[in-house]
């Protein structure tokens, strides 16, 4: 249920209506826009007077909603969410390019790969350091020794980081990384959701290989619940019937979570599409759509990646992609 207020009314006025709220058994959730402010009623609703709510003076309407994500539905939040990354910010017109090597393998190779990414105009760098493999024979990642490496190449770039979390018995030595990303194969490990959900940090929250829009959300729900609100959606492909593409890139998600939701869309293509000569069509594609960022596999020399090789550009093809992306999106804001 949401309660939409009319305008002028007094900070005083919507305490004391949150604090009856509360009484009734609901918790109450606010949000203040240019023009009116929401406050969004979480719980078992059916307790609340619909009627008598709506004829309070500072009401303006009240509607029941019948989506089950609340926290993340843009009903209950009109406006786009900001998720403010050091000096960074993403979602309501600021766009960010993410990118970096699918795994962290040494020094040399983080390193060289921050540079050139950011020389050309990457703004945030991934990087895996827990590798979630399909293979147990596969590699697994440097763990925390590549999570020290992605730090290093903060310093020394500037640039803010995210890398994959597996376990919430990892969180501490995620102490420092500016994003955390929960990938697909977790999307729906609502164990580690809720202990992301107890703490101040932005999440970036992939889409699963066979999860629908909803079933996204309500993984989105689950950390929002716990009281962090910083959550960020990627779509990364899904698993479909075709099998020239390593996944299915649903590029139709972005508008229709943009109606659903408040929070951020980023595009994967690098993991929708398994090949690096697509990667630049999609992510063009993903820009024009309106995603508020687009994350790459950047990799200096993918012949020899440990990890996704051949779904990884090169530092001189990122560039050129960084350059069509920047064209697509001075289109797109026209």
């Amino acid at each position: 249920m949401i309660a939409v207020l009319k305008q002028g009314v007094s900070k005083q006025q919507i305490d004391n209506l949150c604090n009856w709220l509360k009484e009734q058994g609901v918790d109450v959730h606010i949000s203040e826009g240019k023009y009116y402010t929401v406050l969004g009623l979480i719980g078992d609703t059916s307790k609340i007077d619909m009627e008598l709510l709506e004829d309070l003076e500072i009401v303006d309407s009240v509607k029941r909603i019948s989506e089950p994500f609340k926290s993340a539905n843009r009903k209950f939040h009109p406006e786009d969410t900001v998720i403010e990354v050091g000096d960074l910010k993403i979602g309501g017109g600021n766009f960010q390019l993410i990118a970096g090597p699918c795994s962290v393998e040494s020094e040399e190779q983080i390193l060289e790969v921050a540079e050139s990414v950011k020389a050309s105009g990457a703004t945030i760098l991934r990087g895996g350091a827990f590798k979630p493999r399909t293979s147990p024979y596969d590699f697994q990642g440097l763990k925390a020794d590549g999570i020290e490496l992605l730090l290093e190449a903060k310093a020394k770039t500037g640039m803010p980081i995210i890398t994959e979390i597996m376990n919430a018995n990892h969180l501490p030595l995620f102490e420092h990384v500016d994003i955390i990303q929960v990938g697909a194969r977790n999307m729906q490990n609502f164990e580690l959701l809720k202990e992301l959900g107890k703490i101040d940090k932005p999440i970036l929250l992939k889409r699963g290989l066979a999860n629908t829009l909803k079933e996204l959300l309500m993984s989105a729900e689950y950390i929002m619940a716990g009281g962090n609100e910083k959550v960020i959606l990627c779509e990364r492909g899904i698993r479909t019937f075709e099998t020239y593409t390593r996944n299915t890139l649903d590029l139709s998600a972005v508008p229709m979570l943009r109606e659903l939701t408040h929070l951020p869309v980023v595009v994967d293509p690098s993991h929708a599409t398994g090949i690096a000569r697509l990667v630049k069509p999609m992510a063009l594609a993903a820009a024009a759509a309106g995603a508020d960022g687009i994350m790459i596999e950047v990799h200096n020399n993918p012949a020899k990646a440990l990890c996704d090789g051949p779904q990884s550009l090169t530092p001189e093809q990122f560039k050129d992609v960084a350059g069509k992306i920047r064209k697509i999106l001075e289109v797109v804001r026209e």
